[in-house]
This record gives C-alpha cells, sequence and structure tokens, in this order.
C-alpha cells in the first residue's frame, strides 16, 4: 500500500526538541525527494524544508533555518525533521510529502511539487 506516515509530534515548551519521522511504503525512497510541510490554525500551508533523494542540496524556509534539520535512510525508507529551539510559532499539524525530482541534488520548496502526503501530526509548542 502506497502511503507515507508521519510520527513523533507532540507538546514541548519553547525552546525544546522534538523529531519527527515519516515512513513511505509501496515505493523505494531513494529515487523520490522528500518535502515536509505545515499548516497552522487559520493560515496557509507553508514549506518548511526539503531533501534530494540522494540528501544532497537540503532546502529550508528562512523561519525555520539554523533550527530544523532534515535527513533520510534510504534503507529504512524513512525521512525525518529534527526541529531544535522550537518557538510558539512553530505550532502547526506537519506534513511529509514525496515527490520524483527531475534535478539531481534539487527539490522542490513548492507543493505541487510532491504526490503523495501524510495524514500530518501536531506539534504544540507552549509553556
Amino acid at each position: 500500500q502506497l502511503q507515507a506516515v508521519e510520527s513523533g509530534g507532540g507538546l514541548v515548551q519553547p525552546g525544546g526538541s522534538l523529531r519527527l519521522s515519516c515512513v513511505v511504503s509501496g515505493l523505494t525512497l531513494e529515487y523520490y525527494d522528500m518535502g515536509w510541510f505545515r499548516q497552522a490554525p487559520g493560515k496557509e500551508r507553508e514549506v518548511v524544508s526539503c531533501i534530494p533523494d540522494r540528501g544532497r542540496g537540503t532546502n529550508y524556509a528562512d523561519s525555520v533555518k539554523g533550527r530544523f534539520t532534515v535527513s533520510r535512510d534510504n534503507a529504512k525508507n524513512t525521512a525525518y525533521l529534527q526541529m531544535d529551539n522550537l518557538k510558539p510559532e512553530d505550532t502547526a499539524i506537519y506534513y511529509c510529502a514525496v515527490g520524483y525530482g527531475d534535478t539531481q541534488d534539487v527539490c522542490a520548496m513548492e507543493a505541487r511539487g510532491y504526490d503523495l502526503w501524510g495524514q500530518g501530526t501536531q506539534v504544540t509548542v507552549s509553556s
């Protein structure tokens, strides 16, 4: 069955850390780019980060640069988003997405670049 499943969300205090995982099944992840997106209440979905199929050429939204780190383990068909120094404005539902990129070491920083989406995991940053 073709699906992407996120996990690792939760409630954390400002300054804390969380690590999100996205396990993909039904395809060989090493041939696909991965993206992370989020949507806060009342706001549009926005891109957080992306990582190309071979792991080189990662990209981040300005709002998370220096705090979030994207990675992947193709042998486990899994992508990760390490989130450090979390802020209340990071509160959102986080989604992973899978897409086929046609440019080596470049991944899409927009939703239209991805075809398979997870169901999302809630991240809440609050004291």
